[in-house]
């Protein structure tokens, strides 16, 4: 079958679909799928299909709620968006657990984004180092075109520093800049100011009479997705005789005592640390995608994060002092609450309108909430009955979908399973014993 597709982009909907389904065995069938997953409102439809390029349909993922939050003292029914078995069961078991305990506090470190011009330069340094105070104010100035709005909301540009890195590349240096972008993500914003900062610095050394010509060589103008200024703290905290019987048969020390291990565990040991983290963001991931953020710049922020003190580590920490249990999370998170999906698509919009309508250092703080209460429950489970007994009773939905069993019979595959490990091969010979399939 002939794989290049000739000005794909510039078909319409219905010959994208066209073209694409001829590569399946039933293409009329793929095609009814296709379009069966296209919401039915067309206007609503229309603006979906303007999020991405080249869209043939929709990929649902399941919509979920967290109820019982207490986040800084106010309760939020906290929307999740992802596929992964028990993450919303752990998350919401843990905030109820917490929530007669006080719930979750955050503090917000700080807000602070970063851009960079990254350029090379071919001639004197010294040069560059005397005058980059005229420089800087020239930047600031004729940016202002760019900054007024943001300006005019408290925000801005705070800072434009020289960066030399020639040690590391052979006439490496940088414009590293801070920003403060408020309640938007501000990737827009700093994108654009980098970019007109780049046309400032050509022309202003373009008029340096002692600077040779060739000696500025500006290789790109991008933010960085690494904001170790951008942290938010989150913590729950009790004293451990409250941990009594959060298992049964385990009393409140013996818990914490081994929650503090695991912990460390994953403090020491990558290997360790990138599930632990992992087990963060499917919480954190959730929240970022039901209001309409950037998952992947948040993961790839938090997981360089967790490695700046020179190995990959935990991003939580558990410590017991005087027999009080505190479990906290330093989390970098750059997330906006304007601008984006989020005035356009209708449910990261009734996300936003459940959450109160927060700001953006709210949402740092809910996101983070997510993500510490389902690293409680996994290292929970992990150092008590295992992780995979609740996992597979959650996934048995799954299986029993897998398997096509009758809705009608389902109920006596769950009674079955109530009190035994799930398994796909498990549940396959049960229901086949039963002839339910």
């Amino acid at each position: 079958m002939e794989i290049l597709i000739e000005g794909f982009s510039k078909k319409n909907k219905q010959e994208k679909l066209e073209a694409i389904t001829n590569f399946f065995k039933c293409p009329e069938k793929t095609m009814e799928t296709f379009k069966s997953f296209d919401h039915s409102d067309v206007a609503v439809q229309e603006v979906i299909n303007e999020f991405s390029e080249n869209t043939i349909s929709n990929f649902h993922l399941p919509y979920s709620i967290a109820p019982n939050f207490l986040i800084n003292g106010k309760t939020f029914a906290v929307p999740m968006v992802i596929e992964e078995s028990s993450v919303v069961a752990a998350a919401s078991n843990s905030a109820k657990f917490w929530y007669a305990l006080g719930g979750f506090h955050t503090e917000i470190v700080d807000t602070e984004k970063v851009g960079q011009v990254h350029f090379l330069w071919h001639d004197d340094i010294e040069k560059l180092i005397n005058r980059f105070d005229e420089l800087k104010q020239l930047l600031f100035d004729g940016s202002e075109d760019i900054t007024v709005n943001m300006r005019n909301r408290g925000g801005g540009i705070k800072d434009i520093v020289l960066k030399d890195l020639s040690d590391k590349e052979p006439g490496l240096m940088q414009l590293f800049v801070t920003f403060e972008t408020i309640d938007s993500m501000g990737a827009n914003f700093v994108n654009s100011c980098l970019e007109k900062f780049a046309q400032i610095f050509r022309n202003w050394h373009q008029n340096q009479p002692d600077f040779k010509k060739d000696g500025l060589e500006i290789i790109m103008s991008i933010l960085s997705n690494l904001t170790p200024n951008c942290v938010v703290k989150c913590w729950v905290e009790t004293d451990v005789k409250n941990l009594d019987g959060i298992v049964p048969g385990i009393s409140g020390k013996e818990f914490a005592k081994k929650f503090h291990t695991a912990v460390r565990i994953a403090q020491v040991d990558p290997y360790r640390a990138t599930t632990h983290n992992k087990g963060i963001y499917n919480g954190v991931d959730a929240v970022v995608l039901a209001t309409g953020n950037d998952f992947r710049a948040v993961e790839a922020c938090g997981h360089a994060y967790a490695s700046m003190n020179g190995h990959y580590s935990s991003l939580t920490n558990c410590t017991i002092e005087n027999d009080i249990f505190r479990f906290e999370l330093t989390l970098p998170i750059a997330l906006g609450v304007v601008g984006g999906l989020t005035n356009l698509h209708p449910l990261v919009k009734l996300s936003h309108e459940l959450l109160d309508f927060p700001s953006a250092r709210e949402l740092m703080g809910i996101a983070a909430a997510a993500g510490l209460a389902n690293n409680f429950g996994a290292v929970k489970s992990l150092t008590t009955t295992g992780i995979q007994q609740g996992h597979m009773k959650m996934h048995l939905f799954n299986i029993m979908n897998q398997l096509e069993v009758k809705k009608e019979d389902r109920d006596k595959v769950v009674a079955y399973f109530k009190d035994k490990n799930v398994s796909v091969s498990a549940v396959r010979t049960y229901v086949e014993s039963l002839q339910l399939v």
